[in-house]
């Protein structure tokens, strides 16, 4: 979409398309966003699994989302559009708790994890929400003959002058790195590219903090599938833990399975565990679900021969088929599914 978007922004004739797919993949990539923030627990957005690295991916979840929109805000405002950023326009200095109002490129190691532990992620993430959305109307109004506006020094003191751009080393160059720029360029960085380095760094981030949590976890989970036959397994921490990113927890009501949901409330190990499973019609096994006779098939094989026997013949089923297929040939009929569970 990136590649698309450039090729289509820079020609008259293709300017309003290539907006339109700029404003499409902005969407794309803000509801990676979105999912992290619903899904994952407080203490995610502090961590640092890979500290030392070399790469955007070396920062915490919360500083990636203020880096990111704290930018584009200052570009978007302050060059752009010529008006007030919305960190100061709604108050949201004070709503994410923040102690600074630079971009954050001046913080290393211990310094961001530190001024991510201080920041409010849920206010954060309606402070990058109102930024995207401000900057997407800017976009919309931008004439073809906008993109080869440029900056010279009166807009580098300007934004000195803003204070939002720490004077360190690390971060100084920013302002002449932006205003050495036309609209044009901007767009192709602040406005996407940028976006894309930086949540492609939040998404590894979170990958690897999902494999740390579900170390010594019990595979099984809730529902009967085996998150080490799972393709989410890559990105999901299980739903046995507080970084469940499962496909239903996504899309339930505070980031939680109802499947988990349920077992937890009656204090069972899972679905398998409960005498209404083969009429239960909840999370996975919704019937509008293709996967929910498979699912039950594997939950009914765990009541009767256990975990292990069931990770021992998902392992032989793999051997055979990939996991679609294996999900296809399960999923019929759920009494048919246990069958073959049991034949193999």
């Amino acid at each position: 979409m990136n590649r698309e978007m450039q090729a289509l922004i820079a020609k008259e004739s293709t300017f309003q398309e290539g907006v339109e797919k700029l404003l499409a993949l902005r969407g794309s990539l803000f509801e990676q966003i979105t999912q992290i923030v619903t899904t994952f627990p407080e203490e995610a957005f502090c961590q640092m699994p890979f500290a030392g690295a070399d790469g955007y991916h070396s920062k915490t979840l919360a500083y990636s989302i203020w880096h990111i929109f704290r930018i584009e805000d200052i570009v978007a405002h302050e060059m752009i559009a010529g008006d007030q950023q919305v960190l100061f326009s709604q108050g949201f200095q004070d709503a994410v708790q923040s102690s600074r109002i630079t971009t954050g490129n001046e913080l290393i190691g211990i310094e961001i994890v530190d001024f991510s532990r201080q920041l409010n992620v849920k206010e954060l993430y309606r402070y990058a929400r109102e930024v995207r959305q401000s900057t997407d109307q800017i976009l919309k109004h931008l004439e073809y003959a906008d993109l080869k506006r440029k900056f010279g020094d009166e807009m580098i003191e300007k934004l000195r002058n803003t204070h939002c751009i720490s004077e360190a080393e690390s971060a100084g160059w920013l302002i002449e790195y932006w205003c050495g720029k036309d609209v044009l360029g901007l767009i192709r960085m602040p406005f996407s590219r940028h976006w894309i380095m930086h949540i492609e760094a939040m998404r590894r981030i979170k990958n690897r903090l999902c494999k740390l949590a579900r170390k010594g976890v019990d595979p099984v989970a809730y529902c009967g599938l085996s998150c080490n036959h799972c393709f989410l397994a890559a990105w999901c921490g299980s739903c046995r833990t507080a970084y469940n990113t499962c496909s239903f927890a996504t899309v339930s009501p505070d980031g939680k399975c109802p499947n988990a949901v349920c077992c937890q409330e009656k204090g069972i190990e899972g679905c398998y565990a409960c005498d209404l499973l083969e009429v239960c019609e909840k999370g996975f096994y919704v019937p509008s679900n293709d996967r929910a006779n498979a699912a039950k098939a594997q939950a009914l094989y765990i009541r009767k021969h256990g975990r292990q026997a069931f990770l021992k013949v998902h392992d032989r089923l793999h051997e055979k088929y990939d996991f679609a297929r294996t999900q296809e040939i399960l999923g019929q009929d759920y009494q048919e599914g246990l069958r073959i569970l049991e034949e193999n």
